[in-house]
């Protein structure tokens, strides 16, 4: 590389002046080092000096993409702290600017060399009548060997003349001509053959020739093999040493064995009990070790950046709205990027934000500069999932309201690992695509969708949300559970701002009649050639064949969803999940299922008992729903309509942004929105099991940790991400870390392997975060499992001890009300005489409080209190 950087610089000195290097300077260029013509460089002051720490962090920031790339070398090997860039005006040099890369030419071009006064004087002064013309005198020509290269050059006959000679008959002219048809093989002679021979006349003598030549180093197959013995079978009996008769007698006997008996009982018997209270085996330094990593070891808590993308070609500003690791090939990550604009914005810059593409771009560890693959959509995509059957199919949700699929099969091994002598085997090894070289993967490929859905019977605002149903199953318009006939995922969920969520198939709905010959090739005719032909017939008329609206009751208003939680969603986070995962995607990328998903539609569909069909809803007002999909009739219409949901808790105070189920625990689920975070437990319809207090800042997204159950991750808007321990605290974050300067978009972890894990966080300004995981927060401790499940029980009941409470606080409100009407009752029953009495009894004891009071406080004695009494 640097010998290619070498020529190009070789390539732009100026044969005149050596230290001059001429330069392109872009307007971004010139605004970054504040030489914009016109404004900082003038006619006057035509040049600017720039430092060179100034030109070294342009590099850092832009790489190739800078301007004073070209002359990186010049840059660095220059002895100053300044380099002097001038404006070429007129473009002497060919180009805009020139740089001058001494230190010599640099004080030569700010401080010349000055005339002096006497001679500028003395040419004032010369007379121009000394000045004599001298007309030019001619001169023998003398060759310098021009005339040679003229004769080379001019053209000369080499070859000979041919003369042909035509005639016919006198007779023959101005006879009338008749032409008609006739067999040309039948007819002598009227069937004249050119073939192809070689000429002698014609040869060309070959001056040059373009020869490469490659090393090919010398390879030799050598084999060994171990040699094998024959096994045979051996055993071996030992045989008990016994004492004899007078032996045992000797030793029943001895003294000294006897005492040694007696001093060492008591400690066999305590090692014996010991052995049967604890295991004397373990290792207890070895399991003091993992206690203090996880629980209070702080040597090794942070998260450490491991590498970072960004978009460097994209000329608006654009923010990643979803990330998602590739479910087999390790190192590589697809995210999805918008314009950073407001509604009144986009429809103010509607015309041009059509010219520029949006795009789902894709990153691998090998190429931090370049994406491998980008597919290109109608509109800017808000969220995608890869299938789970096949990898290469890809659905994603746009602004628009609309569903686009792509298919990446053919251009499946530009990004993975999986060849074998040009074809896939069965027994294959996925590596690492970091492992592989740059170069490989340099070029940039746009893909362009397959189908698109339709606009008019779809979602009529963003999609926020999409998951793909697991390929176990199957729903119909109803909601009713089937047996999947097609053996792969073919149904898809989202949701949307437009208060709906609608379910998909990718299937045709009707079987298709075959169709003529001529049609099918006006059709094959109408695809473009890079546009794969797997969901033609879903592209522009694709469109859900169930659509389920949140009600609030008794208003005519709807629930917003943003986030959905299925109950049959399939997290591929164990390591046997992952390699039956990478199996399934070797079959399917064999079979290609997709091509033909008419197979199985005409098979019976069975149902399915016992399953369950509810899932969590998270809305735009903060609400978490639990609800059910099935539909049911109303009874006055018999129209179709959606369930009641079965409980409402208004806990967020903002937009939910996550709803996720644990992957160790499949009824509990984790709610992220507003300033605020909630864990729920599946059937608990008395409240979340855990719910945090007010961030400082607002959450913006969050997910589990892959390796431990207690531990989630939650992004803020300022750009820190918080990180929940619920082994060591459940009121607060165990510790929160600064990832960027701006929101937090979206957070995905990655298990890499046993030893290593990553954590991929995108931000508001386009560029995605890769962490690695530190140890203490990717291995579980012992019995962490059991704990964290003993924690949510121990929460479950409480939650319905409260419960309890409250309904004891109710009936004793309802006792103390009953009570306090009894007394009504009574006062009004009582007679006019019994009230008297009472009221006489109350202030006899009034008076006598009185006179208590006055003797106490020395203001009347005991012989006045029997006048003041008699008085009274």
């Amino acid at each position: 590389m640097m010998g290619m950087f070498q020529l190009e610089v070789n390539g732009l000195k100026n044969k005149s002046h050596p230290e001059i290097y001429p330069l392109v300077l872009t307007t971004k260029t010139q605004e970054i080092f504040n030489c914009r013509v016109d404004e900082d460089i003038t006619d006057e002051q035509p040049y600017k000096l720039i430092r060179k720490e100034d030109i070294f962090a342009d590099f850092v920031n832009r790489a190739a993409v800078s301007d004073f790339y070209p002359v990186k070398k010049i840059i660095q090997e220059y002895p100053g702290d300044e380099l002097l860039l001038v404006y070429d005006k007129d473009f002497r040099y060919g180009l805009n600017f020139y740089l001058i890369g001494t230190e010599e030419g640099k004080e030569n071009y700010l401080n010349p060399l000055e005339v002096p006064e006497e001679q500028e004087e003395y040419k004032e002064h010369i007379p121009e009548d000394l000045y004599v013309y001298k007309p030019p005198v001619s001169k023998p020509w003398v060759s310098l060997g021009s005339e040679k290269e003229i004769d080379e050059e001019t053209v000369k006959e080499s070859t000979k003349q041919i003369t042909y000679m035509i005639s016919r008959k006198r007779s023959e002219f101005g006879a009338p001509i008749k032409f008609s048809d006739q067999n040309a093989s039948s007819v002598k002679d009227a069937y004249i053959e050119c073939t192809a021979y070689p000429d002698k006349n014609f040869t060309l003598k070959q001056l040059e020739r373009d020869v490469g030549m490659q090393v090919v180093p010398q390879i030799k197959d050598i084999s060994t093999q171990t040699r094998w013995t024959y096994p045979q079978n051996a055993t071996t009996q030992y045989h008990p040493r016994e004492f004899s008769e007078e032996e045992k007698k000797t030793l029943e006997q001895s003294k000294t064995l006897t005492d040694f008996l007696n001093n060492v009982s008591m400690s066999v018997e305590i090692a014996l009990q010991q052995n049967e209270i604890m295991n004397v085996f373990i290792d207890d330094w070895k399991r003091l070790a993992e206690e203090e990593g996880t629980f209070g070891d702080k040597t090794d808590t942070h998260l450490k950046e491991y590498q970072s993308f960004t978009d460097l070609h994209s000329p608006t500003e654009k923010m990643i709205t979803c990330v998602s690791w590739h479910p087999v090939i390790f190192g590589l990550i697809a995210v999805s990027v918008a314009v950073r604009l407001s509604f009144e914005e986009r429809v103010h810059f509607s015309g041009k934000l059509l010219l520029q593409p949006s795009l789902i771009l894709f990153w691998s560890f090998s190429d931090p500069i370049h994406p491998q693959l980008m597919l290109e959509s109608p509109d800017d995509i808000f969220c995608f999932e890869f299938c789970p059957s096949d990898p290469n199919i890809i659905a994603g949700g746009c602004i628009n309201g609309q569903i686009v699929m792509w298919d990446i099969t053919t251009h499946a091994d530009r990004i993975e690992n999986i060849k074998v002598g040009g074809s896939r085997s069965k027994k294959v090894t996925l590596k690492p695509l970091f492992l592989l070289e740059p170069e490989s993967n340099k070029e940039v490929m746009y893909i362009r969708h397959c189908a698109v859905s339709s606009i008019e019977n779809g979602h009529r605002k963003v999609i926020t949300d999409i998951h793909w149903l697991s390929d176990t199953f199957e729903i119909n318009r109803l909601g009713s559970v089937f047996e999947n006939r097609s053996g792969i995922s073919c149904q898809l969920a989202t949701c949307s701002a437009d208060c709906t969520i609608c379910f998909w198939d990718i299937r045709p709905q009707k079987a298709l009649t075959p169709q003529p010959t001529e049609k099918k090739k006006e059709e094959s005719i109408e695809i473009p050639f890079d546009v794969p032909s797997t969901f033609l017939h879903l592209d522009l008329s694709w469109k859900p064949f169930s659509k389920i609206r949140l009600s609030k009751g008794e208003t005519t208003l709807d629930h917003c969803p943003t986030k959905i939680s299925l109950s049959d969603d399939t997290l591929l986070y164990k390591e046997q999940d992952k390699a039956a995962a990478q199996d399934k995607a070797v079959k399917a990328g064999e079979a290609r299922p997709y091509q033909n998903l008419e197979e199985g539609l005409a098979n019976h569909l069975e149902p399915i008992d016992d399953f369950c069909t509810k899932f969590f809803v998270g809305t735009e007002e903060g609400e978490v729903i639990y609800t059910d999909w099935k539909m049911e009739r109303d009874p006055e219409t018999g129209r179709l309509m959606t369930k009641k949901p079965v409980s409402l808790y208004t806990v967020h105070d903002g937009a939910v942004h996550t709803v996720q189920r644990s992957p160790f625990y499949h009824d509990i689920i984790l709610t992220v929105g507003g300033w605020n975070v909630a864990i729920w437990k599946e059937g608990v319809m008395t409240g979340p099991l855990l719910q945090s207090c007010c961030a400082p800042k607002r959450y913006t997204s969050g997910h589990w940790s892959l390796t431990r159950p207690g531990v989630f991750y939650i992004g803020r808007e300022d750009g820190y991400l918080d990180i929940w321990d619920l082994l060591e605290k459940t009121h607060e974050p165990a510790q929160s870390q600064n990832i960027c300067i701006t929101m937090i978009t979206c957070v995905k972890p990655w298990t890499f392997s046993a030893k290593q894990q990553f954590i991929a966080v995108a931000d508001y300004f386009g560029t995605l975060h890769i962490l690695e995981i530190p140890w203490t927060l990717s291995h579980p401790s012992t019995n962490e499992v059991s704990s964290i499940h003993y924690y949510f029980e121990r929460e479950v009941k409480h939650l319905e001890y409260v419960e309890q409470r409250k309904k004891i606080r109710e009936q004793e409100k309802k006792d103390m009300k009953l009570e306090m009407e009894k007394k009504k009752v009574k006062m009004h029953q009582k007679s006019k005489e019994q009230m008297e009495a009472e009221l006489k009894m109350e202030y006899e004891s009034y008076l006598e409080l009185e006179r208590n009071v006055l003797v106490n406080l020395g203001l009347i004695k005991v012989k006045e209190t029997m006048s003041y009494v008699e008085m009274v």
